[in-house]
């Protein structure tokens, strides 16, 4: 099957949201996206744009999304942290995955970026083999680490 790869626009906000949807039922949290479409409208397309996508689609419908952003990194500088990487199930091993995987490599490749980095759930051995695959390091030493919105707002300023 045919598709092609290219910078999101503002008319692929609502398959973006949808293909966040299905990847938090992959990933067993159905109820955790919070994201609407003017978020991401307003932080990918308007003054405070912050992210990148690229999406993969199939006879004009968004099969596969790859959004990421910059990052600084004090020992590197200039750094992409791939956010998400998502192809909607019935798209899985037909290359999709791999076409935006590249596409975001070949973006810091051109822009002269020195690391691209991600998260990966532990469980999800096919996406750690696919990125092995690539010779990308998977670190055990390092843990994620975050806030909530809850306890971002119980600390004391």
């Amino acid at each position: 099957m045919d598709f092609k790869v290219r910078f999101a626009t503002p008319e692929d906000l609502e398959d973006m949201l949808e293909l966040i949807q299905e990847l938090a039922v992959y990933e067993n949290e159905p109820d955790a996206v919070q994201v609407t479409l003017d978020d991401l409208y307003r932080y990918g397309f308007g003054d405070k744009a912050i992210y990148k996508c690229f999406v993969a689609e199939v006879n004009s419908k968004v099969v596969g999304m790859a959004l990421f952003y910059s990052r600084f990194s004090t020992w590197k500088g200039e750094t992409v942290h791939l956010e998400d990487l998502i192809v909607t199930k019935s798209m899985r091993s037909k290359s999709v995955g791999k076409a935006l995987f590249e596409s975001v490599i070949m973006y810091a490749k051109t822009h002269k970026i020195k690391r691209m980095e991600w998260v990966v759930l532990d469980w999800n051995t096919n996406a750690i083999d696919f990125y092995e695959k690539y010779g990308a390091t998977v670190f055990k030493e390092w843990r994620t680490v975050q806030l909530n919105e809850d306890q971002i707002n119980q600390i004391n300023s």
